[in-house]
Parts: C-alpha cells; sequence; structure tokens
C-alpha cells in the first residue's frame, strides 16, 4: 500500500502533510504536491494533516491512476522537506471541481534545499 496526492491538492498546495512525513517522499510541482510511491511507506501521518483531504491511500477504489500519476510526477518534480505556505488562492478553490482541466502544471516546484538532502533525493541513488 501507499498514499497518493489527487486532484484535490491542485491551485491549494497545503504544505501540512510534508513537515510530519518521516521519509521525505512528497514532491512539490508549481501547483501541487505528489508522493513517490516506492518510497512511501505507508504509515499514514500525512492523510489527516492535509486540510484538502488530498491524500487518500491506494487501497480506495480507482486509485491506480493517481498511482501512476504520483509515480511520474515525483520523478520529475524536487523533494520538498519543510512546510511552506499555500498558494494564494488556497482556501477559495479548497473542494473546487474540475481542478485538473482548469489549474494543473506540469511545471516543477522550488523544492527543498539540495544541501541539506541525502540518498536519491540528493542524487545519489536510482
Amino acid at each position: 500500500m501507499t498514499y497518493i496526492v489527487n486532484d484535490s491538492c491542485i491551485a491549494c498546495k497545503y504544505t501540512d502533510c510534508v513537515e510530519v512525513c518521516p521519509v521525505d517522499c512528497f514532491y512539490e510541482g508549481e501547483n501541487m504536491l505528489v508522493i513517490h510511491p516506492d518510497e512511501c511507506i505507508d504509515c499514514g501521518v500525512c492523510e489527516p494533516e492535509c486540510p484538502a483531504d488530498a491524500i487518500r491511500p491506494d487501497t480506495e477504489p480507482d486509485m491506480e491512476k493517481w498511482v501512476e500519476f504520483n509515480r511520474k510526477y515525483s520523478e520529475l518534480w524536487p523533494v520538498i522537506i519543510t512546510k511552506k505556505d499555500p498558494l494564494p488562492d488556497a482556501d477559495e478553490r479548497d473542494g473546487e471541481a474540475g481542478k485538473m482541466e482548469k489549474y494543473f502544471s506540469e511545471n516543477p516546484g522550488e523544492g527543498a534545499d539540495s544541501r541539506v538532502l541525502t540518498g536519491r533525493n540528493a542524487g545519489f541513488g536510482p
């Protein structure tokens, strides 16, 4: 099992989840986060931290597409390890339908300070 981030995160990008993750498996896009499914240890501490209810276990119905979505973008975007302010319109966009079509960006976010990274996140691994 793993946890994934779904489209509820788009245009909100609350990062409360990042601070509690014990393995730093969150990756930052321009306007959302994803979880690397192979790095997630299934602890579940991130799920209740998300104000947008965007983090779900992959055991829920129809989650395969989100597992692959999270895998794809976690390989392209930088790791994020510290909490940041949410996007300016986060409260307004929270719960809005159709966010994938309206707002999703494939662009990477800023990510973490590379001086504090280790392992794969610093480029020392597969």
